[in-house]
């Protein structure tokens, strides 16, 4: 007995479309070492108010005039 039309029409684009995906997926996202700067950017966070807390810290380190020390994990003994 075949199958209705529909199934095999889904079929074959299953067969069609989940190699392709496959092969796509499995080519990963290669990042260039000049690219990887902008990438680490503390703009390119997830939080909401990423980049008025980079200005708020950017003014204070030029205040200061030192940079880092901005949460972190450690006592202080130098020791990571």
């Amino acid at each position: 007995m075949k199958a209705p039309r529909r199934v095999r029409i889904a079929r074959r684009l299953l067969s069609l479309v989940f190699p392709a995906a496959l092969l796509l997926s499995a080519t990963g996202c290669a990042v260039q070492a000049y690219q990887r700067e902008r990438l680490v950017d503390r703009i390119m966070t997830f939080e909401s108010e990423a980049k008025e807390d980079a200005r708020m810290t950017k003014s204070l380190e030029a205040r200061e005039g030192s940079t880092g020390g901005n949460g972190g994990a450690g006592g202080g003994c130098a020791c990571n």
